[in-house]
């Protein structure tokens, strides 16, 4: 873990830093925080294609000692039911303890240099809000069988995916996400 300190200030400068609707952001995030230390923070501000409008959307995660904080906002063009532009900002607090896997994919170039960069990170998280389960049908070795051995499958639990490339977000996107996970891994241990 890289440190101990509360740093909810540093997240707040960073959230400010995206010019991204940061009140509301800061608001949303705040609240599910609930006054616990910040230990460690990931941002990842992306657009969204929807039709032929382009919009942004701003992921926010927050490692406090005890929980894991996902907070995602949005903004919309106004519909009818709230005709002017909009913003909306979900969160989501997840117990360390309750986490069941973390898993950290890097993507690295010129893998035989003497320090190959990690050109990309991916990052999932599962908690077991959401399952998905992959059927196919059962068989047998017997290449004349015909009998129905019903279905085998994988049930995989990936409630949040983060993916950042040093091309599109930066190398100090990639760095930061890798030490955000690494944050996450040493908490989840002790949990």
């Amino acid at each position: 873990m890289r440190t101990t300190q509360d740093r909810a200030s540093d997240l707040r400068h960073a959230i400010d830093l995206t010019g991204y609707y940061p009140q509301v952001v800061a608001d949303g995030v705040g609240t599910a925080v609930a006054g616990e230390p910040v230990v460690d923070f990931f941002l990842h501000h992306e657009p969204t294609f929807d039709h032929d409008e382009v919009r942004r959307h701003l992921s926010v995660l927050v490692l406090t000692p005890t929980r894991l904080i996902v907070a995602h906002t949005d903004e919309h063009p106004g519909d009818d039911l709230l005709p002017e532009p909009y913003t909306s900002t979900s969160t989501e607090a997840i117990r360390l303890s309750g986490l069941k896997s973390v898993v950290v994919t890097r993507m690295s170039a010129n893998p035989t240099s003497g320090r190959p960069a990690v050109a990309e990170a991916n990052m999932t998280l599962g908690w077991g809000a959401i399952s998905r389960i992959d059927l196919e049908p059962a068989g047998c070795a017997d290449p004349e069988c015909e009998a129905d051995h019903g279905y085998t499958g994988v049930l995989n639990s990936d409630d949040f995916s983060i993916r950042v490339s040093a091309a599109a977000d930066g190398a100090d996107a990639v760095a930061s996400l890798l030490g955000f996970a690494e944050a996450l891994s040493a908490l989840t241990h002790s949990a």
